[in-house]
């Protein structure tokens, strides 16, 4: 009877952790449902913003992401470039596009190499330190967006209690299989679970992803770039500091789009390797509890354990689909066609394996650097 016991052991495990994925998919729809039900009210006075820049070399479409930013219809703004040599084809890009919108404050910086680990947030460091006004909008270079962004940002930070607010996005994939797989999983499980992160929460008390808005004071009380680039994940760290001190963190209700380029198996891999063992560093109990967030590999494995349980596993793709709806279609406007839905069990796959490889290791690859992560979040150099 132990035996038998011992045997079924595991099935009621997985039965167990598949109920809380169910619930976890239905809190996802509830959440992403309350996220879209948010609409800021217009600025009555809108305050100035700069926007700071960083670039590394050419991304794909990288003179349509920036054209963006110079055609947004906001009276008050300025853009700020940075790259680490002045012969960066990204930065010759900025200051040839800067002479075809003349009406527009610009600046370029090059930073040179970094003193410190985090490369990027050296150049928001210089840029900040030049920007003419308070409110300040990070913004990666794989980034596009519409006319209107900078109204909704400033709608919003007419809240004076706002100190960060976080831009979601939704991640177009360049023509590679891997950056499809990749573009999916984002649209689908990751912002999944940060909507879900602010229903439970809320609210949120971390800041994510390319795009962010804050407040030059809040940057500086919580301790500066200084002291964020200490850590890998800078804009989580930011959030969680600036939601720790007091002050206002959101997710922006406007959606930007996020150019996520093209790359080859092994690169992919390592680049989204290298995504979960930064976030097991910053968040160790929510990265444990991701597991959650991966309903059809565990129905899988459920099946595999006790064949009859198969209505579990039908169920189990029904309840991710209705929850990628929700989230990819109705949430960030990024529609699923056919090839979308029958690539999702597959994407689902790679990134609970992924999952369970971000408990090992703590060395990652960044620009072809190699770099250790340190328990609290912080990561070191280990050879340039």
């Amino acid at each position: 009877m132990v035996g038998r016991l011992i045997a079924t052991l595991p099935a009621v495990i997985f039965s167990v952790l598949l109920a809380g994925s169910w619930v976890y998919c239905a809190l996802q729809i509830v959440a992403a449902r309350r996220y879209r039900s948010v609409h800021p009210v217009a600025a009555s006075e809108p305050e100035p913003i700069s926007i700071l820049k960083p670039l590394d070399g050419l991304d794909e479409g990288l003179e349509r992401n920036l054209r963006t930013f110079f055609e947004q219809g906001y009276g008050r703004f300025e853009i700020l470039f940075a790259a680490r040599r002045d012969n960066d084809p990204g930065l010759q890009l900025a200051r040839r596009l800067s002479r075809d919108y003349p009406q527009i404050a610009t600046g370029f910086f090059v930073t040179g190499e970094p003193p410190w680990p985090n490369a990027k947030v050296w150049s928001l460091e210089l840029m900040m330190r030049a920007a003419r006004h308070d409110l300040l909008l990070m913004s990666d270079s794989d980034i596009r967006v519409t006319p209107e962004m900078l109204d909704v940002v400033a709608a919003e930070f007419s809240d004076p209690k706002l100190g960060v607010a976080t831009c979601p996005y939704r991640a177009v994939a360049g023509p590679s299989f891997w950056s499809e797989l990749e573009a999916l999983g984002m649209n689908t499980e990751f912002w999944g679970g940060v909507f879900t992160a602010r229903l439970v929460e809320g609210g949120v008390r971390f800041a994510v992803g390319p795009t962010i808005a804050a407040r030059r004071r809040v940057i500086e009380a919580v301790g500066g770039w200084d002291r964020l680039s200490r850590y890998l994940a800078e804009d989580f760290v930011l959030g969680q500091s600036a939601a720790e001190a007091g002050y206002g963190v959101i997710l922006s209700s406007y959606v930007i789009e996020h150019r996520i380029g093209v790359q080859k198996l092994l690169p992919n891999l390592a680049h989204r390797l290298r995504w979960n063992r930064s976030t097991r560093r910053s968040r160790g109990a929510g990265y444990a509890g991701q597991v959650f967030t991966n309903p059809v590999p565990l129905a899988l494995i459920l099946v595999a354990l006790t064949p009859q349980a198969w209505p579990a596993l039908v169920f189990t793709a029904l309840l991710r689909a209705w929850g990628a709806y929700e989230v990819a279609s109705r949430t960030l406007a990024q529609r699923l066609d056919v090839r979308s839905w029958t690539l999702l069990p597959l994407q689902d796959l790679i990134s609970f394996f992924l999952w369970i490889a971000g408990f090992q290791g703590d060395t990652i690859l960044w620009r072809g650097r190699e770099y250790r992560l340190l328990p609290d979040g912080r990561f070191e150099l280990l050879r340039p």
